[in-house]
């Protein structure tokens, strides 16, 4: 049977639950699914905002704190946040001594340019809505910082978008089910739908206050780093 994807309010409801559940494992998981690729990816993603040691950086929907522990391999001064209290618990258990916060993305509890860089990783599909997230970010930073964004891709391949579609439609919804819960790892692999395709996510970015775009794709189009710059100007 197919899956229904949330929307709305009640998307927010339902992703916040479903983090909380998944919290105790999601390191496990993720890692098995990503066959330990996603670590690589997310080092990528810190060096690309191209910060020195001390700056102010936020971890945006920080999860169990592994960009944060990125951050703070290169010196940087790391701050999490997330809607999940699950997740934040189980960042606290692996050892993340940051600051963390719960809050929601469309309503940073931060000073308007107060960052050095902002990091997102794998977590862009789950917002409600997408553009006011980018705008507080946009809001948040320093003119000429970077945001760097993380997530899943479209393979552009006919055969790669096969086998991706065989792993992530059939292979992680089974191992996710015996280590996790059935449920969640039906829909993050489904939810790639929430996606915006790259014109449309460069014009959300744009209108949100950024420019200087570019993109990295990963594992044959399976993923992608998208690196945006705050405008000098206010949006």
């Amino acid at each position: 049977m197919a899956l229904t994807l949330p929307q709305g309010a009640e998307k927010g409801r339902v992703v916040e639950a479903m983090f909380d559940r998944i919290a105790p494992r999601y390191d496990l998981v993720n890692g098995l699914i990503s066959l330990g690729a996603h670590h690589r990816w997310k080092r990528a993603a810190v060096r690309a905002l191209g910060v020195a040691p001390g700056a102010r950086t936020l971890d945006l929907a920080c999860g169990t704190g592994d960009l944060l522990g990125e951050l703070g391999a290169i010196g940087a001064r790391g701050l999490g946040l997330d809607r999940s209290g699950g997740m934040l618990a189980a960042a606290r258990r692996r050892g993340v001594r940051v600051p963390l916060l719960r809050a929601a993305g469309e309503a940073l509890p931060l000073r308007t340019a107060a960052l050095d860089g902002a990091v997102c990783g794998f977590a862009l599909r789950n917002f409600v809505d997408i553009a006011p997230v980018l705008r507080e970010v946009a809001r948040v930073l320093r003119p000429g910082a970077r945001l760097a964004i993380v997530e899943v891709d479209r393979p552009r391949s006919p055969f790669v978008a096969g086998a991706h579609r065989v792993w992530f439609e059939r292979v992680v919804p089974v191992v996710g089910g015996l280590l996790s819960d059935g449920w969640a790892y039906r829909y993050l692999p489904t939810s790639a739908a929430y996606l915006p395709d790259d014109a449309e996510l460069r014009e959300l970015l744009e209108a949100a206050g950024f420019d200087r775009l570019w993109k990295r794709r990963f594992m044959f189009g399976a993923a992608q780093l998208v690196v945006a710059t705050r405008k000098a100007a206010a949006c």
